[in-house]
């Protein structure tokens, strides 16, 4: 029985916090594609190489998820943090096809985290 798009989406972000690409490539199909504002990337190389900049981009972000799933798509919401930098606009979608995901989009604006200051009354 082929996965659900929520199983696989968990199996992904499993995947994810590993930063194992080869892994995190194995839940894309043969002829996934990962289209970007600056461009589409294809293929299992394609997948490794977007996926690798977004985490070279992010490394041991916290995340912050909000998925929509309507059948086989998902439309994702995200914000992510490191020390030095930050994402509060990430847009993805997913498209699920036997149990592997399909196609991605994937937008976001990487920015330098400013230091954040607490008040104490």
């Amino acid at each position: 029985m082929s996965r659900t798009p929520q199983e696989v989406f968990a199996d992904h972000g499993k995947r994810l916090g590993t930063g194992d690409l080869d892994l995190i490539t194995a839940n894309y199909t043969e002829d996934a594609v990962f289209v970007t504002p600056e461009g589409t990337l294809t293929g299992h190389q394609g997948i490794r190489a977007g996926i690798g900049r977004l985490l070279a981009d992010l490394p041991d972000a916290d995340w912050q998820l909000t998925p929509t799933f309507d059948g086989n798509v998902l439309f994702l919401q995200w914000t992510a943090a490191t020390a030095t930098h930050e994402v509060t606009d990430g847009v993805d979608t997913f498209v699920f096809r036997d149990g592997l995901i399909s196609a991605q989009t994937v937008r976001y604006t990487l920015t330098t985290r400013t230091a954040r200051t607490t008040r104490t009354a």
